[in-house]
């Protein structure tokens, strides 16, 4: 009972600080990246070759295909990847999760404690932020072998159990019970990379004649391929709720590692055969491990070079399994790019933030425009319909805002990406009140109309010429969101200068107009209002423009 107990606690303790190892590593390999992941992600949107090959890369940084493609699914769900593109970037994922087998094949054993040792000691010591990231990264990667050796020093009593041997002799030989075993491991791990180690470590045990693997490698390799199966149930419960593109990405995944499954099942020992040719010989529990790590790798290399060039039918498949259906619309006040499964990837969720933004600094353009044809049609429906959308545009803005503090308080940002966050927060806030104070002037332009009180003709002009310069600003200040445009931004302080100067000159004329008894001395408080609330938004302009162009 008791060396049960150990055996036990051995293995599962041993799981748990390989995945807490591997899980800090990738958050330090993440923020030691830090933008060098938006030129990873910027490959997404090329051809689909380089889709394999950029989600290669950011498996291999994010070391797990599963965040991969929660990424890829996000992408899809928000509309800034195509479906061909979010597979391509899954076949390439699925060769990227074989490089945490493939240092795993590694016998590191009589090194591990100087790599921790090392990782803390530099981490301890690096005055920058990118330095300290990078010996966490080392710290990481020895704990990550230190679950390993712990795992298998535990498997080792197991080696020599005859119930034991006895029941790896029945999975050994059937391929089919050795699926479902890989994937039923997977399953409840929720990692392929953990369960995978495991396989290692226990076929690296010797068998009876201390030279021969416990379980071989035809017997390792249904297991491999349930591991893959098993991988896929993660993608499955990022989709539920998406968009039907997105669970179309992770129909895929699961396309992809079940045909591989039933195709290799029936080639397990050519593919053994191959696998030991293309790998170092020696002693078999000494080179298993690596070989268990080639045959993952080639599994995955071998299927992803027969399903891209047949991407175009593996998207009909899919599309035909899951049929378009009637979407239903967005409201205004929701977000349709974030996505609080991309928490722990900040720099994907850096991109759905930026997208997000867009959409909002554009509908506040359709606002200002609206204002401005509500001015000159005296529009009371129009000046309603504006107002409700401001306080939805101002309940997105909130969203925003609260997604942008769930990544800070994740912790998975770099510097760079931290600082990036805080320009972002204040771009908000500065078009929270472009939207508030739309209200402000859309609230007294109705008391206006409900008092029945009149502008005269050429206060009407005055009015709509600044509506005009307003709308001008911001234009400029929505392409200079868009495209970092410098040109716009150098004039938009001399457009500010403009509309102080006409705000003026208004509030001269209409003095001269009430003096005259051409204007009415009761709207001069709205009138003022008005023009305040428009030096205001000319103010908020500059400052989105300088907080854009300090990030460019």
């Amino acid at each position: 009972m008791q060396n049960t107990f150990q055996i036990l606690s051995g293995l599962f303790g041993g799981m748990a600080v390989f995945i807490f190892g591997m899980n800090m590593m990738s958050e330090c390999l993440q923020k030691a990246a830090g933008e060098k992941m938006k030129q990873i992600l910027a490959l997404l949107t090329k051809n689909p070759v380089m889709g394999v090959v950029a989600g290669a890369l950011t498996t291999a940084v994010l070391q797990s295909s599963s965040a991969t493609t929660v990424m890829a699914i996000g992408f899809v769900s928000a509309g800034l990847m195509s479906l061909p593109q979010a597979v391509s970037i899954i076949l390439g994922a699925n060769i990227g999760t074989t490089i945490t087998a493939q240092i795993i094949a590694f016998k590191l054993s009589d090194y591990i404690y100087f790599i921790i040792f090392a990782g803390f000691l530099f981490s301890f010591l690096a005055k920058t932020e990118k330095a300290k990231n990078i010996g966490q990264t080392v710290f990481a990667f020895g704990l990550l072998f230190l679950g390993i050796e712990t795992m298998g020093d535990v498997m080792k009593p197991l080696a020599a159990s005859p119930f034991f041997v006895g029941l790896i002799a029945k999975v050994a030989n059937t391929p089919v019970l050795g699926v479902l075993v890989g994937t039923f491991m997977t399953l409840v791990v929720q990692s392929s990379s953990a369960t995978i180690a495991v396989l290692q470590n226990f076929a690296s045990q010797a068998g009876a004649d201390g030279v021969t693997s416990v379980i071989g490698l035809t017997g390792a390799i249904p297991i491999l391929l349930g591991d893959n199966i098993g991988t896929t149930i993660t993608a499955l419960l990022a989709s539920v709720g998406q968009a039907k593109d997105a669970k179309r990405t992770a129909l895929a995944h699961c396309i992809f590692n079940i045909s591989g499954c039933l195709l290799f099942i029936w080639f397990i020992r050519p593919f053994a055969t191959f696998v030991e040719w293309i790998s170092t010989s020696g002693p078999q529990v000494e080179v298993i491990s690596r070989q268990i790590a080639n045959a993952h790798t080639a599994f995955n290399v071998i299927m992803t070079c027969i399903w891209t060039p047949l991407l175009p039918y593996m998207v009909k498949i899919v599309s035909a399994v899951i049929r378009d259906g009637v979407q239903p619309p967005h409201a205004l006040s929701d977000p349709v790019y974030l996505d609080m499964k991309l928490i722990a990837q900040p720099a994907a969720a850096l991109q759905l933030v930026h997208k997000e933004v867009i959409r909002c600094a554009q509908v506040t353009d359709e606002l200002l425009k609206d204002i401005s044809q509500a001015v000159r049609a005296d529009d009371t429906r129009l000046l309603s319909d504006i107002a409700k959308r401001s306080a939805h545009l101002r309940e997105l803005n909130e969203h925003i805002t609260e997604y942008l503090s769930d990544l800070f308080s994740a912790g998975g940002m770099a510097e760079e990406q931290a600082n990036g966050t805080a320009r972002l927060m204040y771009l908000l806030g500065d078009l929270d009140r472009i939207a508030f104070l739309g209200s402000e002037i859309v609230d007294s332009l109705r008391l206006k109309i409900e008092k029945k009180y009149k502008y005269s003709k050429d206060a009407m002009k005055d009015l709509q010429k600044s509506l005009s310069l307003i709308e001008e600003m911001y234009g400029d200040v929505l392409q200079i969101m868009v495209n970092g445009d410098m040109e716009r931004a150098k004039k938009i302080n001399k457009k500010k200068e403009k509309l102080f100067e006409l705000n003026l000159d208004m509030r001269k004329a209409h003095m001269h107009r009430v003096s005259k008894g051409k204007c009415s001395a009761k709207l001069t408080t709205h009138f003022h209002k008005i023009l305040n609330t428009l030096d205001r938004m000319s103010n908020n302009c500059v400052n989105i423009a300088d907080a854009v162009l300090e990030r460019v």
